[in-house]
């Protein structure tokens, strides 16, 4: 994927008017053009109402053609119009990556009365009650299908766990009672342990489940086309699950080049590092740690030391396996995730994920075309796509850093026989100026700014260029005879 970048297409607050499969038939082209390869889509499956993000999720075999939940499309459109987006977007040479939501589901049709135990909110391995009576929302019966692609119904003991009972009209963390069930083991043990999160929460131990998911993946893959999976919520999934579902994806279903990444939520190394092993590397993941690391620098009022911005991040211990990105739909504002990189840090970090050798860029459509929920944000699309063109252009070779102050660093791509060097200079506190080697074949040519301020900078005999940049910017540079 050398110097591929993916883009995240949606944020939180995607209109729900049921236009954006039609929008993305309308745009296919122009985002090829301006340098994407591949999107990430939205949950494509019926979640609980047309105003569902699609985290809701609530009927897997449903991608907007059935009449339920009081809807036949999603809050992104039809069955009939996804199929048109991913034609639009594969002819226009675009790759789909869909985002698949196993963990959970919502929306149940009717309710159930089964054993529960409450447990504590903070430490999920703690029981705060015996096993009793409770009511919720978890038989499934999809009454707009009716049976179409898969005859399951969900029930109770296909769940380990709710987050409200009926009865008594309780809210608190329930785990399922039944032969063998208990919370997943391999999961986050944030919470004494993470298995649950919303809803009500998957048993990927019981053997009627995994054979759904099996076989509704087969199907999925198959009825829409998509180039990859973007797991949600890998952290409170059973990694043993995930691993087996990918390698039958891969092996089994023998699909070439099918890529599979993650939402893996973790900032530990070593957590990073075990789950890696346990997938087989089969499983990419966001690069978390570098974006907390991004935010922190933003809100640091100019006092981050930029020396360590990849210290213990996924792109610099695992690069072949990080995806990496500046903001998302979790870490916008108002979302549960929170952690926004503020606004005049966007184009250095953008240059910290389109600018280096390593790691599979991830733009965000917050921030392409802006927020258009509670918290409004401009688009950056002409920024983006100028330093989209810079690193299809000019980001090739070997790579030098020069990270030897704490507000100012730089590196230089040293290019090849085909593509001039790129010099990029940050700095988060003062004008700055450093000088960099781009290399003795370079001495005497002029280069320029292509941040757009167009400055110049001669190369000496020796290949150094002293550049510059202002306070709080990032500056790229290369060969003025290449523009």
């Amino acid at each position: 994927m050398a110097n591929e970048v993916m883009m995240q297409a949606f944020e939180w607050d995607t209109p729900s008017d049921g236009s954006f499969y039609r929008n993305l038939v309308k745009n296919a082209k122009k985002l090829k053009e301006n340098g994407i390869d591949a999107l990430w889509l939205p949950p494509m499956t019926k979640g609980g109402s047309d105003m569902d993000v699609g985290y809701g999720a609530y009927d897997l075999w449903d991608l907007g053609e059935f009449d339920q939940k009081g809807t036949v499309r999603t809050k992104y459109g039809t069955k009939e119009e996804l199929h048109e987006a991913i034609d639009a977007l594969h002819d226009a040479g675009i790759k789909c990556y869909a985002d698949v939501v196993l963990n959970h589901k919502g929306s149940g049709d009717e309710k159930e009365k089964f054993q529960a135990i409450m447990v504590d909110q903070d430490n999920r391995n703690q029981d705060v009650s015996e096993a009793h009576d409770i009511q919720a929302w978890t038989h499934f019966t999809f009454p707009g299908r009716k049976g179409k692609y898969s005859e399951m119904q969900w029930h109770w003991y296909h769940f380990t766990g709710v987050d409200h009972d009926d009865l008594t009209d309780t809210s608190a963390i329930y785990r399922i009672v039944g032969e063998g069930k208990y919370w997943d083991k391999d999961v986050s043990n944030e919470k004494g342990n993470f298995d649950y999160l919303m809803n009500n929460d998957i048993d990927h131990k019981h053997p009627e489940v995994r054979e759904e998911l099996f076989k509704w993946v087969d199907w999925f893959i198959d009825e829409t086309k998509v180039d990859g999976f973007r797991y949600d919520a890998l952290k409170h999934i059973s990694e043993n699950f995930i691993n087996d579902l990918s390698s039958h994806i891969i092996d089994e279903k023998g699909i070439d080049n099918f890529y599979l990444f993650g939402e893996f939520w973790q900032y530990s190394k070593e957590t990073i590092e075990e789950y890696l092993k346990t997938t087989d590397y089969q499983v990419d993941l966001f690069d978390v740690p570098l974006h907390f690391h991004m935010e922190e620098a933003s809100k640091s009022m100019g006092n981050y030391d930029m020396r360590k911005i990849f210290d213990n991040t996924i792109v610099k211990d695992f690069p072949e396996q990080a995806v990496t990105f500046v903001d998302n739909h979790d870490s916008q504002p108002g979302q549960g995730l929170e952690s926004w990189v503020e606004d005049w840090f966007k184009e250095i970090a953008y240059a910290l994920i389109l600018f280096r050798k390593d790691g599979y860029p991830c733009a965000f459509a917050g921030d392409y075309y802006g927020l258009c929920g509670p918290v409004k944000k401009d688009p950056l699309e002409e920024m983006i796509n100028n330093m989209i063109r810079v690193r299809k252009n000019y980001n090739y070779g070997e790579q030098d850093d020069y990270f030897d102050d704490p507000a100012v660093i730089g590196w230089v791509r040293r290019g090849n026989e085909e593509h001039k060097p790129l010099a990029v200079l940050i700095s988060i506190k003062d004008n700055a100026e450093k000088q960099m080697h781009v290399g003795e074949s370079e001495a005497g040519a002029t280069y320029v700014d292509l941040s757009g301020k167009n400055e110049e900078v001669v190369i000496d005999d020796d290949g150094n260029g002293l550049f510059t940049v202002g306070g709080g910017k990032v500056t790229y540079w290369t060969n003025k005879e290449t523009l």
